[in-house]
């Protein structure tokens, strides 16, 4: 399997979907994916198992502000830059390149590095969604140590960060972003192919092109906009929130359902009744283009179709609830809701 120009639309739309409302927008990422491609020819999607147990794989992606990453897209030379010190530090060839986060613009990003870089992109992802922290990933709940890590802006700066725990890495990266400007290229979780082939969340590649092809489940409600409300929260690192409430349309027509967010969609409930919760992925739709919208962009009026998704499995056991559940997210009081629901007089 390839990802050429024919099928970049359809990956980046399903990246879209698995980034959850965050993760940023895919389709700023998009286009640089696009040119590669064009520059450098298609990128091979390999599964982990068919390369060798022992062989390095560079996890990339960036790490900021996604408005800031809109503005800021970087250059042909940040990938190779990265891959010469991450090589210099591991002592071995890259052999295969693995996206950090297939939600959101990251997944185009690994797309366009490989493409750079003359590497074949693993069928697999760090977190098969996206999260708002670098440790939210399943590698960290294998694990595996987060360093050394490596981050990079597209004027020759880098900074390595080991000998942290994944908490430890967030706080330091994040602190290197903003010396960077809000914006910086990264690749964390060193691993070879046969940690990825045990830990990493395998088809992730595969799954997004299916989605963005239309192949995902049937909406749980569709319907418009009818408000949107951003508040202040006492949750998990003071994100600020979103209530989202969707009247429904068509079939669907006198429900009500409040989608709750943070970075990310984190819930969606109806009359009081979980649908879906974190780690569940969460996605509101554009009915006319067909793309998943940003928390940040939603808007009253819009016309959505509500979609949920399960995520991996590693994200519904105890470690994984910890690390990104509900309680993650200021979302104590749906503890042991998360698993998406069937919702009454729709489907799931």
């Amino acid at each position: 399997m390839h990802v050429d120009a024919g099928a970049l639309a359809d990956f980046a739309r399903g990246c879209a979907v698995l980034g959850s409302g965050g993760g940023g927008p895919a389709d700023v990422t998009l286009p640089v994916a696009g040119q590669a491609i064009e520059e450098c020819g298609p990128v091979p999607v390999v599964d982990p198992a068919e390369l060798p147990a022992e062989a390095l794989v560079m996890p990339v992606g960036l790490v900021g502000s996604p408005a800031v990453a809109a503005e800021r897209i970087g250059g042909r030379d940040e990938p190779a830059r990265l891959r010469d010190r991450f090589e210099a530090l591991h002592g071995a060839p890259v052999a295969a390149v693995m996206s950090s986060e297939i939600g959101g613009l990251n997944g185009c990003v690994a797309v366009a590095w490989a493409a750079r870089l003359g590497l074949p992109l693993l069928d697999a992802d760090s977190m098969g969604r996206a999260f708002p922290r670098m440790d939210q990933n399943v590698l960290e709940l294998a694990g595996l140590r987060p360093g050394p890590a490596v981050l990079a802006d597209e004027h020759g700066h880098t900074v390595v960060v080991d000998d942290v725990d994944g908490a430890h890495l967030e706080q330091f990266a994040r602190a290197a972003v903003v010396a960077f400007g809000g914006r910086a290229a990264s690749t964390d979780y060193p691993l070879t192919a046969g940690q990825a082939a045990r830990h990493a969340v395998a088809g992730s590649v595969t799954r997004a092109l299916a989605l963005g092809r239309g192949e995902g489940p049937a909406p749980l409600l569709t319907g418009k906009v009818s408000s949107v409300r951003r508040y202040a929260t006492e949750g998990a690192d003071g994100d600020d929130a979103t209530g989202v409430l969707l009247e429904g349309g068509g079939p669907d027509a006198g429900r009500l359902v409040l989608v709750e967010a943070r970075s990310e969609f984190v819930a969606a409930l109806e009359d009081g009744t979980p649908l879906a919760v974190v780690p569940d992925v969460i996605a509101l739709v554009d009915v006319r283009t067909g793309w998943a919208v940003p928390v940040e962009e939603v808007r009253y009026g819009l016309r959505v179709h509500l979609v949920t998704l399960p995520s991996d499995p590693a994200w519904y056991t105890p470690g994984g609830l910890r690390l990104a559940g509900p309680a993650a997210f200021g979302l104590a009081g749906l503890a042991g809701t998360t698993g998406m629901r069937r919702a009454p007089g729709g489907s799931s």
